[in-house]
């Protein structure tokens, strides 16, 4: 069954032709297609089709459970199962996946395919890490498992590869034993940059899980204040007797004209939300509330208006200081990126996947509307990163140039020669691909 004839990601811009092909027969449709996609919810072009490929298959029929080990936690899954099922089904009793991004609406082979990470990283990397085996369609149509000892360069190269190395069909991993369905957290207000990497640093020796919202438009004394949040599974002793119940929600019903999220409006939001959040605060915390508060609002990202969004994510190295952090909110608001939601958090070591995002250091992720300065505004914010020796998280990324990419990403040329044994025809693509890196046909021997 084909859907509609344009495919968008969850920052609706770009918006490219293409539909999708879906069926719980996963292996059979991804027979010659391009690419994968999933629920959709990459911000940028990395789930939608090249030009002139504009049929790809779809995961979202194909989500079953096909085992589970009560006693090590081993889950092996079709690639289309969605983190939102995992989260209802295993949290009451008593697992959770050892790595969750920032919304539930994602399947695990997307999960695979971005190397998804999350407040935890400082303390048990990304959801790769868990991964334990795949079962991929390669290009030449074989069915091929992997893992860390069976083609390993293989593994390597689809952790964090985007879906460029093959269609991942079933992911197995290790699911985490919690002591509850509960957290226990505290939040912390701060007021400034340097303030906010000592104490994520200090939250990080005893805290599994940190984060923070930085205030992204205020300048002067006030550049990058806002509040850690800090979080832990609470023990049952702490916990509520009764689990969580899902939280209600509200949907956006409509776009939001292109001028409502202006400069003036994301001051003032950002000024009420520091305002109005408690010096300090301890207590049970839902695990919406905590791991997933955006997904309360279905179809938020219509605050946008019908242009859409971007969000820009990036990891800066410790060594780089509080310096480099402080130019960077200093060239958003001198360039106008007004934004409500910044999200800051340390990064623990580079992971096994050859493209992973993170790596030890700081991330901040912080949306934008795509207006006609965005394009400028990133360019400008890639110079900084490039030039302190970062990079960017491609999941995220919509305007990235391809010589800001290869000057950002040392990695780049080990992934390309191991996707080009699997792949000499090129024949897997994907738009950020087309638009990021040269994966046309070479030539070259099977692997």
């Amino acid at each position: 069954m084909k859907r509609a004839e344009t495919l968008a990601g969850w920052g609706r811009s770009p918006v490219v032709p293409g539909c999708e092909v879906r069926s719980e027969d996963l292996p059979r449709i991804t027979t010659g297609r391009p690419l994968t996609r999933g629920l959709g919810r990459s911000y940028g072009d990395s789930s939608l089709p090249a030009a002139g490929d504009p049929v790809v298959a779809s995961a979202v029929l194909a989500d079953r459970i096909l085992s589970f080990d009560p006693v090590s936690g081993t889950l092996r899954a079709e690639a289309g199962l969605p983190l939102s099922d995992l989260y209802r089904l295993f949290l009451p009793r008593g697992w959770f996946v050892p790595v969750t991004p920032g919304t539930q609406f994602v399947t695990v082979g997307g999960m695979v395919a971005a190397d998804v990470h999350g407040g935890n990283h400082h303390r048990d990397g990304c959801f790769g890490a868990h991964v334990t085996q795949l079962r991929m369609r390669v290009a030449d149509g074989r069915i091929v498992d992997c893992s860390r000892i069976e083609e390993r360069d293989l593994f390597r190269a689809t952790v964090g590869g985007m879906g460029l190395t093959g269609h991942i069909l079933e992911v197995t991993f290790n699911m985490a034993r919690v002591p509850s369905p509960w957290l226990w957290g505290e939040t912390q207000r701060v007021r400034s940059v340097g303030e906010f990497v000592d104490v994520l640093a200090q939250s990080a020796a005893n805290w599994p899980f940190t984060k923070g919202w930085i205030d992204c438009v205020s300048r002067g004394k006030n550049v990058g204040r806002g509040f850690v949040l800090r979080a832990r599974w609470a023990e049952r002793s702490e916990a509520a007797a009764q689990p969580p119940k899902p939280r209600r929600g509200f949907t956006l019903p409509v776009n939001l004209p292109s001028w409502a999220l202006n400069r003036l409006a994301a001051r003032l939001l950002n000024e009420f939300l520091f305002r109005t959040h408690p010096t300090r605060r301890a207590g049970l915390v839902h695990p919406d509330a905590f791991f997933y508060p955006l997904d309360s609002i279905r179809h938020w990202n219509r605050a946008y208006g019908k242009m859409g969004f971007t969000q820009y994510q990036c990891v800066i190295p410790p060594e780089s200081g509080i310096g480099a952090l402080t130019r960077f909110m200093e060239i958003v608001t001198r360039r106008g990126g007004a934004s409500p939601l910044c999200v800051i958090k340390d990064c623990g070591p580079e992971g096994d996947g050859l493209l992973s995002f993170p790596k030890s250091g700081t991330s901040i992720a912080i949306d934008f509307p795509v207006r006609p300065w965005t394009q400028g505004l990133i360019d400008a914010l890639n110079d900084l990163v490039v030039g302190e020796g970062g990079r960017i998280y491609l999941a995220k990324d919509t305007f990235t140039r391809r010589d800001h990419f290869a000057k950002m990403e040392p990695r780049l040329a080990e992934w390309q020669s191991i996707r080009r044994r699997w792949d000499p025809e090129g024949r897997l693509r994907s738009a950020q691909s087309e638009r990021l890196l040269d994966l046309g046909p070479t030539k070259g021997g099977s692997p």
